[in-house]
């Protein structure tokens, strides 16, 4: 059988912990940034976690994960 393929975009924006949980990143910290204030670029660096109602299809996009 052949190796299953992970979805590439996914493998960029996505980790899994040891729990089985898995980390992202948050969006809007690329560009456009003059607009933005101080404490909203400050609060995007922390990361977060997906939604439990997605974490099985990003699992799924990751099988080697």
């Amino acid at each position: 059988m052949p190796k299953m393929k992970s979805h590439s975009a996914s493998k960029k924006r996505f980790k899994l912990t040891a729990t089985g949980k898995v980390k992202r990143t948050r969006v809007g910290k690329n560009h456009i940034l003059t607009k933005k204030s101080t404490k909203r670029k400050r609060s995007l660096r922390k990361g977060g976690f997906v939604d439990k109602t997605q974490t099985a299809t990003v699992k799924t996009m990751l099988p080697y994960a």
